[in-house]
């Protein structure tokens, strides 16, 4: 009797506990990921930017507002924000506070579609179909039935206020206090087709000490083109580094069409005989209808920018 039900027995053991982790600990393990990059001019000094993304803020997470808020502590030159701040519509004060001591710093910001819109529930395998079937995410417009808007014009309004620079299919520059000039290229959302490349198209301005492109979706399409541009350096988020991750193997999905090896961290891309650095941020949240994550913690991540080889 022991033997029959012994096996059966440990294994739903194992999985209650690993559904259990997933849920409850992973989610609230906030970690910084720390990446140097190579990419600045000779002669520049070394910049330290943080980048943040995929907060996706419910009402009631204190302990996320309170890592965020903590953030401020590593007095980065500059933070990125590359989108997905909610996941509650009620949530935009508490995501305002929580990025309240970034946001005394200089910094730059895109949106993504939870910002625009709320989440909606959805069969956590249908992923795994998508990508089976060719297809990425939503890959599309955000439905006309059912999408909830969400008041991200409130928290744009804030953002601008602390004098960080918005970037949906435009440009903009920020001046630091180490004296240094980075032109920023951003485009709105690819996840829901917002992206207007041809606002934006002609790469770096000159004049600038160090450029850099921002996006919230790394699809193919907009890193081919931020790339062939001669842009150094892409930032982006939206992919939860796979959120739920196999161990020792890594991500199923990205939800676009970047590929799993770079779900997360940094990696090279190359198109139209360039090469661009891509930094992938995995985020430090999740909708809150899958708020659950396996071997691939929550984070955000200080980049140091150093001189070019």
């Amino acid at each position: 009797m022991r033997a029959r039900y012994g096996i059966p027995l440990t294994l739903t053991a194992l999985g209650a506990a690993c559904a259990g982790y997933a849920t409850v600990v992973e989610p609230r393990s906030f970690r910084l990921r720390r990446v140097t990059v190579p990419v600045l001019p000779p002669g520049i000094d070394s910049l330290r930017v943080l980048h943040v993304s995929d907060v996706h803020m419910v009402s009631g997470q204190r302990r996320k507002q309170r890592w965020l808020q903590s953030l401020a502590g590593l007095r980065p030159d500059f933070v990125v924000n590359t989108g997905d701040n909610l996941s509650d519509p009620e949530a935009v004060p508490e995501v305002l506070d929580a990025l309240g001591p970034l946001m005394e710093l200089p910094g730059a910001y895109v949106f993504g579609s939870n910002d625009y819109y709320g989440p909606k529930l959805r069969n956590p395998a249908r992923y795994l179909l998508e990508k089976a079937s060719g297809r990425h995410g939503l890959n599309g417009n955000p439905p006309a039935v059912g999408a909830v808007h969400n008041p991200w014009e409130g928290m744009r309004d804030a953002f601008d206020k602390a004098g960080w620079v918005g970037l949906s299919n435009t440009r903009g520059r920020l001046k630091l206090e180490t004296g240094q000039e980075i032109g920023l290229t951003g485009l709105d959302d690819p996840h829901i087709k917002r992206d207007r490349y041809s606002s934006v198209i002609g790469g770096p301005e000159s004049g600038a000490d160090f450029s850099l492109a921002v996006v919230h979706a790394p699809y193919l399409r907009v890193l081919d083109a931020f790339t062939a541009d001669r842009y150094p350096l892409i930032l982006a988020g939206h992919t939860h580094g796979g959120q739920l991750c196999v161990p020792f193997y890594g991500a199923l999905v990205t939800n676009c069409d970047l590929d799993t090896r770079r779900v997360k961290g940094l990696s090279s891309h190359r198109a139209g005989g360039r090469t661009s650095y891509l930094h992938v941020s995995a985020g430090c949240g999740a909708n809150r209808y899958t708020p659950v994550r396996f071997a691939c913690p929550p984070e955000a991540t200080l980049l140091t920018l150093t001189a070019r080889p």
